[in-house]
């Protein structure tokens, strides 16, 4: 009786499902979607739109989700969701169900990533095999995680570093704190800046500044559609000059944090920078303004400036993960790849 094992990427703004057989090549694809996450109430009536295509029962089930997950539950960070195994089990009868962190499970894909599905960021980089490594990835909000290296092997840990304090490393970006302080009346952490809502927060804080003015098409465009998308779409393809300065401390930030995350963990082996922003900006990232962040470390400078930083131009590589710990869930399959 054949195996069938689901993988999904739960994310604040889109949803990938895939449903494959485990075979002995590894996970065999039959059937794979996306859908709009604020389309559905819960991610159960979602499952259950998916599953009515499914074409027997499943063994396996592991999904990355945007949000925290602590004792198997997890309420996402930019959807009103609540996951829990336990409650997902009961819609998958018998099967195995397995929460992960998103950036958790784009840890388990990057470690079986092939080199053409990187991008290679810092020309001075001298990779260490041996060290830690560690994700980083903007995209609705901001994800880290770690891979960490222990006697040969991989160890993968979640966390919510995007969430830590934000640190301006200059005049303006100081006044940036100040503003947004005022607006969100507290705490402001880097996910407010280093993601895509947070691309229109920097585009708007620079015009207010002055920096350059405000193309009138392009703001009449931003009353009816996401500004974040734009903003990428003037900048690079158009030369809008506001919003390529917008790009630009937006790469700077996102440089500074990845800085942050390596120095925190000594993941000298390399930071991998995932989720949807990093491909979509990579000719900006790579004119200098990120790794200018990310070697802005003080008397730790020279080191960071070692270290290898490369954009994951996979877009599924939550789900890809997530397939590889699916299958590692099975018994006796821990070591099977994908296929």
């Amino acid at each position: 009786m054949k195996q069938l094992l689901l993988a999904g990427d739960i994310g604040g703004t889109k949803t990938w499902l895939s449903l494959g057989e485990l075979s002995r090549q590894g996970f065999s694809c039959l059937l794979e979607k996306q859908f709009a996450s604020g389309d559905f109430r819960s991610f159960e009536d979602l499952l259950s739109e998916f599953l009515n295509e499914q074409p027997g029962p499943i063994a396996t089930a592991c999904f990355g989700v945007a949000g925290p997950v602590e004792e198997g539950k997890c309420r996402t960070t930019n959807l009103p969701w609540v996951l829990s195994e336990k409650e997902l089990a009961n819609l998958l009868p018998g099967a195995k169900v397995k929460l992960l962190n998103d950036l958790e499970a784009a840890a388990h894909g990057i470690v079986c990533l092939p080199e053409n599905q990187l991008v290679a960021l810092n020309p001075n980089a001298r990779a260490k095999a041996s060290a830690n490594r560690a994700v980083i990835a903007a995209g609705t909000g901001l994800g880290e995680a770690l891979i960490i290296r222990h006697e040969n092997n991989d160890i993968i840990v979640a966390t919510e570093g995007g969430h830590c304090d934000f640190a301006p490393n200059s005049p303006l970006q100081d006044r940036l704190l100040a503003k947004l302080r005022n607006e969100l009346e507290g705490h402001v952490s880097y996910e407010r800046l280093v993601s895509g809502p947070g691309l229109a927060v920097i585009y708007r804080f620079l015009r207010d500044e002055g920096i350059a003015p405000e193309n009138p098409q392009l703001a009449a465009a931003m009353m009816e559609r996401d500004p974040s998308p734009l903003i990428s779409e003037w900048g690079l393809e158009k030369d809008d000059r506001l919003c390529l300065e917008a790009l630009r401390m937006f790469a700077s930030l996102y440089g500074a944090e990845a800085g942050n995350l390596v120095l925190k963990s000594l993941a000298l082996g390399g930071v991998y920078l995932a989720g949807g922003i990093a491909p979509k900006i990579l000719p900006v990232l790579r004119q200098g303004d990120f790794m200018r962040g990310f070697c802005d470390k003080g008397r730790f400078g020279k080191m960071l400036a070692q270290v290898p930083v490369q954009v994951v131009i996979n877009p599924k590589i939550v789900l890809e993960g997530a397939k590889q710990r699916a299958l590692q869930l099975v018994d006796g399959n821990a070591g099977a790849s994908l296929s």
